[in-house]
């Protein structure tokens, strides 16, 4: 059976037959979720550093008349349970016991990548080594004997091109054959040198003998092998009271190499990963420089490396921009008109209550509706981030950043959950669980919030479209921009009062260059994306309810400023004042946006754009709204080309007519011009950038810590940080003549 031919018998795996559980073991960027995710077609995230998958994702289908569950443990490097990878890797494989442990190797990284493969084999479960990145390994001219690995290691070596999906079939071949006898494929023993087999065999011999219910319970020789090096995670686990024969066992070893036991060990297994690397790998005479070197001889630079970084994401959100705009500006001429006159229409016929009509049109719609209106936006920032982690580029980003990390009393590690930041900041706190110190966790998390999340984009897109059409990339560019400069900035006043100590040495891998598969960039975008699109039909629809409620409570109030809303608004706006946009629509709109960011769009729409719906109500004809649907998503279209062609400068192609024709269907930018200036604008988004973290992210923050400590540090620093950045912009831009 071909992997082709597994989609239907993914999708319904039968009951009735058995089911194998195949662990995937692997090192970071090995390939072990895009080789389950060929394999069965799963979503499971692909990037290119450590700390992606953090928590154990599986998959189940049928092949062969087995049902065969796979289970994507954590990247990692070893066993030793150090990292939260680590933990959650070894302990699935002591605990759970899979049938199988498919272990991923980089073939192109033989010898690093064996070390995990040695200690894998020490848990005495049947293993299959999937021989990944084939092709590049060939690329380069190497050469493994995979008939002597197999030889030597007593598994079978399957060699595989996940991205390609090559050698599957047969790695699916190689895991059924081993459930139908496990005992003809138990691992070989590998011998680690005569005074350390002698030892072990006198630990396994007590555990026997004195402790056998532990040997039912873990695998002998590998709980030998701990105990020797005082795990202590496994001492504390089992708690052996007389712990002699430990030290009777290993007290010679350590005279002899002058080292502790865990040392002894890491040495020996080290020695055998690079014996067996000689034995099976031949690598060409001469070596010439790869293209991947090259490039980090210039990206990776102490002088250029970090702005190469802001460049690339300038080009980022400047082309995500220009490509995404016109789409958004269709989706807001839409909701504006057809989707809300048919709406008016459908009520009316329904001779719905006054208060009804106005609920669905200015509440939902317009509340919903000015949030879905930067779905273009959100997909194409997370398709453009999505391509530069599938590169291989964010990897270098974080390495680049370390030296800027480290001012602030953290490591370039602490980078890349703040980098996921840009996409949504929930998930990029518990990414800070990677983190190993407990102070590196809490400090990388106060910081994040400062990191521009998608969800902040709707209101920045609203803005700059409506003050600074000849700067936008530029503009957004600036924002991201100072976010980080302001994350450097509290960092350090953080390393200074509250995380007083040393930064921690940071290591990293950096994987080669790689173009991402469309298919692959579609995938993760969408699972990064939907989020988003999952917020606006859920917690976004009831807090546009909410405030449609609380703008038209009491009833019959005359003035939207004398309702509940309103009457909350005239009270924030005062503090608000001194930064220019001292006003209760503005300052009711932060209110909500205390709960999610993007629900300051919908609810501004809410606001403004009901007196200028009121103002042009339409007949509603079917036909000229279809014929101006299709027309307008055309000239969207067009200028979105001619955006994306004219950025790369291939062209002098001009969409400024059609930019204006569109902006003639954007009713909330027109009010919104008509409130704000391009200063008071500018100072309204720094401070949608900064101001308190939104509930998500608190209750996030909460769970990691299991205290409301941090968040309650975290919202009292990023008000007044928001507020002292957002005055010193709009009372100094009055100062030098720009307001």
């Amino acid at each position: 059976m071909r992997i082709a031919d597994l989609k239907s018998e993914i999708a319904n795996p039968k009951s009735e037959i058995k089911t194998i559980t195949v662990a995937v073991a692997g090192n970071p960027n090995s390939g072990k979720s895009t080789l389950i995710n060929a394999i069965a077609g799963t979503r499971l995230y692909v990037g290119n550093w450590p700390g992606v998958t953090v928590e154990k994702k599986s998959a189940l289908f049928e092949y062969e008349g087995t049902n065969i569950k796979l289970v994507d443990l954590p990247g990692t490097y070893s066993l030793s349970p150090y990292t939260q990878e680590e933990i959650i890797a070894r302990d699935y494989l002591v605990h759970e016991k899979p049938d199988v442990i498919v272990n991923v190797v980089d073939a192109t990284n033989l010898e690093r990548n064996l070390y995990l493969t040695v200690q894998l084999l020490e848990l005495g479960i049947p293993v299959v080594i999937a021989l990944n990145i084939y092709d590049e390994a060939e690329k380069k001219g190497y050469k493994i004997d995979t008939k002597a690995m197999e030889k030597i290691l007593g598994v079978e070596v399957i060699p595989t091109v996940a991205t390609k999906k090559m050698g599957l079939d047969n790695l699916l071949k190689a895991i059924t054959n081993i459930t139908n006898s496990v005992s003809m494929h138990r691992p070989k023993k590998l011998n680690y040198g005569s005074d350390i087999e002698s030892s072990v065999s006198i630990v396994e011999k007590q555990i026997q003998n004195s402790y056998s219910q532990l040997s039912e319970k873990y695998p002998l020789r590998w709980l030998a092998f701990k105990l020797m090096e005082r795990d202590s995670h496994v001492m504390e686990e089992i708690n052996i009271e007389n712990q002699s024969f430990i030290e009777e066992a290993t007290r010679h070893l350590k005279k002899a190499h002058g080292e502790d036991m865990e040392s002894i060990m890491a040495d020996a297994r080290y020695a055998v990963a690079a014996g067996l690397t000689r034995e099976v790998l031949k690598k060409p005479e001469f070596k010439k420089m790869e293209l991947t070197e090259k490039i980090d001889k210039i990206v990776l630079n102490r002088f250029l490396g970090i702005p190469i970084f802001l460049a690339a994401m300038w080009l980022v959100f400047k082309l995500t921009f220009d490509v995404s705009a016109p789409f958004g500006d269709w989706i807001d001429a839409m909701t504006a008109g057809p989707f809300r006159r048919w709406a008016e229409v459908i009520l009316g016929f329904a001779h719905a209550p006054a208060w009804t009509a106005s609920l669905a049109t200015d509440g939902i719609i317009a509340g919903v509706g000015f949030v879905l209106v930067f779905v273009p936006v959100i997909f194409a920032m997370m398709f453009f981030i999505t391509f530069l982690e599938g590169s291989g580029y964010m990897a270098r980003a974080a390495f680049v950043m370390d030296r800027a990390m480290h001012s602030m009393g953290l490591h370039g590690k602490s980078f890349i959950p703040m980098l996921l930041g840009f996409g949504c900041n929930v998930p990029a706190v518990y990414a800070t669980r990677v983190l190993e110190n407990p102070r590196d966790k809490a400090l990388t998390s106060l910081l994040i919030p400062l990191m521009s999340c998608g969800a902040r984009l709707p209101v920045y897109v609203v803005f700059i479209g409506a003050f600074f059409t000849a700067y936008v990339g530029t503009v957004l560019w600036s924002l991201y921009v100072m976010g980080i400069a302001l994350a450097v900035l509290m960092g350090i006043i953080f390393k200074r009062t509250l995380f007083k100590g040393e930064s921690p040495m940071f290591i990293m891998e950096l994987p080669p260059y790689r173009m991402p598969s469309f298919r692959s960039l579609m995938i993760h975008t969408w699972e990064k994306g939907k989020h988003f699109l999952i917020k606006a039909g859920t917690y976004i629809l009831a807090v546009s309810i909410l405030v449609w409620f609380l703008l038209n409570l009491p009833w019959g109030v005359e003035h939207k400023k004398d309702s509940y809303l309103g009457k909350m608004g005239q009270v924030i706006a005062p503090v608000l004042a001194p930064l220019g946009f001292g006003n209760w629509e503005a300052a009711s709109s932060l209110v909500s946006g205390l709960i999610a960011k993007e629900i300051v769009v919908g609810t501004m729409g809410e606001i403004y754009v009901q007196k200028a719906a009121d103002e042009n109500k339409e007949t509603p004809t079917l036909t000229e709204d279809l014929k101006e649907m299709g027309t307008s998503f055309a000239g969207a279209v067009k200028d979105s080309a001619a955006n994306l062609i004219s950025t790369f400068g291939m062209a002098s192609l001009s969409s400024k007519e059609s930019t204006e024709e569109t902006k003639e269907r954007t009713p909330l930018r027109d009010v919104i011009k008509g409130q704000f200036t391009p200063l008071t604008a500018y100072a309204f988004i720094t401070f949608v950038l900064l101001y308190m973290p939104c509930i998500v992210v608190a209750i996030a923050m909460r769970q990691e810590f299991g205290t409301w400590k941090w968040f309650g540090i975290a919202f009292a620093y990023q008000m007044v940080l928001a507020w002292v950045v957002a005055f010193v912009i709009y009372q100094g831009g009055r100062l030098l003549g720009l307001g």
